[in-house]
């Protein structure tokens, strides 16, 4: 890896933790950019999951340190998770690295613009039955063993209809992550090769780095800034990695 390749990374992992910290949406960012670097489409996909877990760990300790700690409704959610992210991880896996890089430049854009919409802080009047919740979660679990982007935001809507309120909302969504990833996503793709280590830790100490400062960005009206450069990177990533050009 060249120097200009790190600071890419690192710098797309800079943004990548910055628009996570705001609702979701980096690895729309940080997947493209680990392609574009020279690393084959599903060892991005795999690459990109140390650097989610670093960061979703860092968010969780902040949560936790602010004194919100929805381990309980985590726990509920967990189990129906990690089947379906197992499913999902292992599905992926054995794809070849075209057929992958396809299919994620198709997801980016209807992506996009669910990263461009927030979320209201508004709870349910009735969260769904227990049964439901286990379906959907099933196939919430699913798509996030697979692919990963994007699945911030879809949690922080399904939860909010699950009854939770959008703080919470997003400390049991960490937990979901960091539970998929840990225990289900990264063994997936290091037991498959899938995983290289230079780039994910460059990228992680990005994301990192973004996760803490997307908390300042965002009271200061980051958003503005960030919306614009988001949509100019992920159309001009989705063309390459749907080889438009």
């Amino acid at each position: 890896m060249t120097t200009f390749e790190a600071l890419l990374l690192f710098g797309g992992g800079l943004l990548a933790g910055v628009i996570n910290s705001m609702a979701g949406g980096g690895s729309l960012l940080t997947v493209p950019l680990l392609s574009l670097v020279g690393v084959e489409g599903l060892a991005a996909n795999g690459t990109n999951r140390v650097a989610v877990l670093i960061q979703n760990l860092s968010s969780g300790i902040g949560y936790h340190q602010g004194g919100v700690r929805p381990y309980r409704a985590g726990a509920r959610l967990i189990p129906s998770a990690l089947v379906g992210g197992l499913g999902g991880a292992l599905l992926v896996s054995q794809l070849n690295d075209a057929v992958f890089e396809k299919i994620f430049g198709f997801l980016m854009i209807p992506l996009l613009v669910l990263a461009l919409w927030k979320p209201k802080a508004e709870r349910a009047t009735e969260p769904w039955p227990r049964w439901l919740e286990v379906v959907v979660f099933l196939g919430l679990g699913f798509y996030a063993g697979a692919i990963q982007a994007g699945v911030g935001l879809l949690l922080l809507l399904t939860l909010a209809r699950s009854g939770f309120d959008l703080v919470t909302g997003n400390a049991v969504k960490t937990l979901l992550i960091i539970a998929i990833t840990a225990l289900v996503a990264v063994p997936v793709f290091l037991l498959d090769g899938q995983v290289r280590w230079v780039p994910a830790l460059v990228l992680s100490a990005g994301s990192a780095s973004g996760g803490y400062a997307g908390a300042r960005v965002a009271t200061k009206g980051g958003e503005r800034i960030i919306k614009p450069v988001l949509v100019v990177a992920v159309l001009g990533l989705a063309g390459r990695m749907m080889g438009l050009y």
